[in-house]
C-alpha cells in the first residue's frame, strides 16, 4: 500500500466512503497497493444506471452479500471502482460522477485528468 495516498490534485487523499465501507483495503479510501489488480482508485456516486449496467458487465455491485459482510451499493453511494470498469462504463455513455478530492492519483495513468474533471461530482 502507499505510504501517502495522494488525489488527483497531488492533495491528501480524502476518503471515499465508510458505509458502505469501501476500498480494495476496505478502509475507506481508494488506496491501492500490490495486490490490488484491479486498481480501485475511482471514487464514483453510484446511479441506478450504472448500478445496472455494472451488473449487466459482470460486476453485481447492488446485491447484498452478507457472508462478505457486504450490505451492496445503492444509488447515491460513494464507491472506489476498478479504473478500468469506469473506462468501460465511460465508453458505454454510462459513467458515474467522479469526486475527485477521494479519486487516487495513480488513475491518471489510466484516464486523463480532463477527462475525470467533465465527470466531477459537486455536491
Amino acid at each position: 500500500m502507499e505510504n501517502q495516498p495522494r488525489n488527483v490534485f497531488g492533495k491528501d487523499i480524502i476518503p471515499c466512503s465508510f458505509d458502505p465501507l469501501t476500498g480494495f483495503y476496505r478502509d475507506g479510501c481508494c488506496t491501492t497497493g500490490e495486490d490490488d489488480l484491479g486498481l480501485h482508485l475511482v471514487c464514483i456516486v453510484a446511479t441506478e444506471d450504472f448500478l445496472s449496467f455494472s451488473k449487466r458487465a459482470g460486476n453485481d455491485l447492488s446485491t447484498p452479500r452478507p457472508e462478505y459482510r457486504f450490505s451492496g451499493v445503492r444509488p447515491g453511494d460513494r464507491w472506489c471502482l476498478c479504473a478500468l470498469r469506469w473506462v468501460e462504463a465511460y465508453r458505454a455513455g454510462m459513467a458515474p460522477q467522479v469526486v475527485l478530492e477521494s479519486t487516487n492519483q495513480e488513475v491518471l495513468k489510466l484516464i486523463p485528468f480532463e477527462t475525470l474533471l467533465e465527470y466531477k461530482y459537486s455536491e
